[in-house]
């Protein structure tokens, strides 16, 4: 699905004249996590806010696992027993974060982690320190502390002293909507206004190209009720027929074509766009990360990159929109993770105990999507165990059971697993040989596997598809590339890296924390952490233009 074109800017000579249906001091796009928090930070300052969504319901991050990414002492983990500095917290977020952003900022958001979990709790988001026993993707009920990267890893651990920085928000089930609940609430405590089935057409700039609104065309009555209605019905049913999904997203985006009214709002000290990534807009995931179109699509509706291509409009530039994260968790089932992952020639893609969107990420740049999961029985049958035990999402265990049990191919050795797979069997063989070694205690293994994670493959042997276009089990994927901002303000910036007056962007609209390597929860704390950036920062343009007005007066 592709939004209708943006339209480039209206600009306006006199905006004092102009005839405005609305205004306010700061505008936000887009009413997820950073949307929210870009409207508190605002509201904070001192500013008249008013937020404007598509669809009003949260968007990814109501539908998100609820985990924020933070360390450096909170005081989960501090009544857990954990030792955790922003220096350590630094030099592992270094590793995965790259030259994303620079090591100054990387650095201000470690340091502000504590302080952001602070601000958090005082909205009455409540984190809780109990850990789950061993290493997971996503922790059962009752626990909320936990490895939520490859923290732990050798490779990872040498240069970071590690520690579980996974700060799960309580709640039953996803916790995302527990964590956009308590913010949609704060937002309502202070009175901020929010209006939905909103969908920003253009951007509106004075003569030296200052963003000073937006054109934006709201359904109201029966037609927005239907688009509500619209947009629910293709969230609930995209996991299990997106087909007829992309079929309701178009009918809603033919509604707001027909029957949207065109509204033309004021916003005196700047526009924040806060509508998330653009994994929904096929065209454009086309024209930048092709190799994902087969992956399963994670998100929601509004995850259609309109607030990049607003900020393109006005002259924005963009960076990293090839980064895309796809998950491939083979943890839990536990043992699943003492396997070998192959690609088609054979040969091992990646260290098995990383965390999953490593892991896919290897799958899908390195092997092109393609991968099979190397078990014996003894792996495969303490794995089905695992998944009959209870302690699983169905998530987790569904997918697992189901593959183990009817979509695995089995052999009695390497070399006629290789064969039905079509495999070279030499090369397939010389693999299991070699992590045989290494598990035997012979040598080091050669992709540098924690030896605790390491277990002999012994035939007969399984072999489960794992690829990318997996019907059985899914791949998720969101985009993390978006538009370039000032590091200290969230001001969006030009391709000669001046920023645009009056415009700013965060979350996963904007390239930030997140947008090099996921790492559960660092997308969250990216929302939290820009969007309340953003917000001040649009909040204090603001101010500083009332007060030259003053001045001038």
């Amino acid at each position: 699905m592709e939004l209708s074109p943006t339209q480039p800017p209206l600009q306006i000579s006199a905006s004092a004249c102009h005839p405005w249906d609305d205004d306010c001091d700061v505008l936000v796009l887009g009413f997820g996590a950073a949307g929210a928090c870009a409207a508190l930070a605002a509201s904070e300052s001192g500013a008249c806010v008013l937020v404007m969504d598509r669809f009003n319901r949260g968007g990814a991050s109501a539908k998100s696992g609820g985990v924020v990414y933070a360390g450096g002492g909170t005081p989960q983990q501090l009544e857990a027993g954990v030792h955790d500095t922003p220096q350590a917290m630094f030099d592992y977020l270094r590793q995965e974060t790259g030259d994303t952003v620079s090591h100054a900022t990387l650095r201000a958001f470690c340091e502000g982690s504590r302080g952001m979990v602070a601000w958090l709790t005082g909205l009455g988001v409540q984190f809780d320190s109990r850990m789950p026993p061993v290493k997971t993707s996503y922790p059962q009920d009752g626990y909320y502390l936990y490895y939520s990267g490859s923290e732990a890893v050798p490779a990872f651990a040498q240069q970071a002293q590690p520690a579980p920085r996974g700060h799960r928000v309580k709640g039953r089930g996803m916790s995302g909507a527990a964590l956009f609940g308590v913010l949609r609430a704060a937002v309502a405590r202070a009175g901020i206004a929010v209006q939905g089935q909103a969908i920003a057409r253009r951007l509106i700039t004075d003569r030296a190209g200052n963003v000073i609104g937006a054109e934006v065309a709201q359904l109201r009555g029966a037609p927005g009720w239907l688009h509500r209605q619209l947009e629910r019905f293709a969230d609930t049913v995209h996991n299990m027929a997106p087909g007829l999904a992309d079929g309701a997203r178009a009918a809603l985006s033919a509604l707001e074509q027909r029957y949207a009214k065109v509204r033309h709002v004021r916003a005196r000290g700047g526009v924040v766009l806060a509508t998330g990534g653009f994994i929904f807009n096929r065209a454009m995931l086309g024209r930048h990360a092709p190799r994902y179109l087969r992956a399963w699509r994670l998100g929601a509706t509004g995850c259609a990159g309109s607030g990049i291509a607003l900020g393109e409009s006005a002259g924005g530039a963009t960076s990293h929109m090839h980064k895309v994260s796809a998950w491939r968790f083979i943890n839990p089932p536990f043992d699943w993770a003492r396997g070998i992952v192959v690609d088609r020639s054979g040969r091992r893609i990646c260290n098995e105990e990383v965390y999953g969107a490593r892991l896919g990420h290897a799958m899908c740049e390195q092997a092109d999507g393609r991968a099979w999961l190397i078990l014996d029985t003894r792996l495969r049958n303490a794995a089905l165990r695992e998944c009959r035990g209870g302690k699983l999402w169905l998530f987790q265990s569904g997918p697992a059971m189901l593959l183990m049990l009817f979509g695995a191919v089995k052999a009695p050795d390497a070399g006629t697993l290789a064969a039905r797979l079509g495999m070279p069997p030499a090369q397939l063989r010389q693999t299991i040989d070699g992590y045989n070694l290494a598990a035997r205690g012979g040598a080091p293994d050669a992709l540098g596997k924690s030896p605790s994670m390491l277990a002999p493959l012994e035939g007969p042997l399984y072999a489960i598809d794992i690829s990318m276009d997996s019907r059985l089990f899914p791949c998720p994927a969101i985009t993390l590339g978006g538009l370039r901002v000032d590091e200290d303000t969230g001001a969006v910036l030009r391709a000669d890296g001046r920023a645009i007056g009056g415009l700013y962007a965060a979350g996963r609209t904007a390239l930030g924390i997140a947008s090099n390597q996921y790492v559960s929860g660092l997308s969250l704390a990216d929302c939290v952490w820009s969007g309340r950036r953003a917000g001040a920062a649009a909040c204090q343009t603001h101010l500083l233009q009332r007060g030259d007005s003053y001045g001038q007066g």
